[in-house]
């Protein structure tokens, strides 16, 4: 991954977390393993882990101790209210950057 690509993730990955945990609840490892389905290969785990305990500490998600059948017990995420209203932030401002980046990129006279 180039590091144009790593700085723009960083800025967008929260809410690209946010995004998966509004289609159903997961813990760490499960999300690492819906972001490299999307491609998202790259992202190590720690990475994630770090997010979550931030989200968690924000209060946008719930956290639920689940039973493991190997080793401790897993924390499951799932989207509070909180952390709707700011997956519907990430996206009203997702819309408004890609409409004006795209704006930019018709216009660029080099294409």
């Amino acid at each position: 991954m180039g590091k144009q690509l790593t700085e723009m993730l960083k800025g967008t990955l929260e809410g690209i977390v946010l995004a998966i945990l509004a289609v159903r609840p997961a813990y760490g490892y499960e999300i690492t393993a819906r972001l490299r389905e999307q491609g998202f290969v790259e992202i190590a785990e720690g990475t994630i882990y770090a997010l979550l305990v931030r989200i968690e500490q924000r209060g946008l998600v719930d956290v639920e101790r689940v039973t493991s059948e190997k080793g401790p017990p897993r924390k499951v995420y799932s989207l509070n209210t909180e952390g709707r209203a700011a997956l519907d932030e990430f996206w009203a401002n997702w819309n408004f950057l890609a409409e004006r980046i795209g704006q930019l990129h018709e216009g660029d006279s080099r294409r």
